[in-house]
């Protein structure tokens, strides 16, 4: 899993930064480091150099093998507070997208034991028609 780190111009984007938010994230969602290629996470200060109230903003977006990215948002009033937030629910809402598409695998009939000889039954009659059509054909 690839993790990219990005912050505005009100935040210092230092190595240290970097290295904090990454270590988080791969901390906490290793278990889906087989199905995640890609993770960003964009840190923004919306009041800019005045003060406020959860103006500290994490998004979080994960890009899944084969599906849709799955993004989310968390403000909160310090930037540890917001990227904590941010993968609590990125790791939510990678739970409840892979535990459907578990529980779709689960659902799904599998052939039985009768279906698959009539399969290659079908097979085998179809083989002899076209072998025997070929002959005919030939002569």
């Amino acid at each position: 899993m690839q993790i990219q780190v990005h912050s505005d111009n009100h935040i210092e984007g230092s190595a240290r930064l970097v290295d904090w938010v990454s270590g988080s994230v791969a901390d906490k969602l290793d278990r889906f480091d087989d199905e995640v290629t890609r993770v960003v996470v964009h840190l923004n200060d919306e009041n800019g150099v005045k003060a406020g109230a959860q103006d500290k903003r994490c998004q979080i977006e994960a890009r899944p093998k084969g599906l849709q990215p799955v993004s989310v948002t968390h403000k909160a009033a310090s930037l540890e507070l917001a990227v904590d937030g941010a993968i609590d629910k990125l790791n939510n809402a990678l739970n409840h997208q892979f535990g459907k598409l578990r529980s779709k695998r689960a659902l799904a009939p599998t052939p039985l034991e009768g279906e698959t000889l009539e399969v290659e039954g079908r097979d085998a009659l179809l083989e002899e028609d076209f072998l025997a059509d070929e002959q005919l054909r030939s002569s």
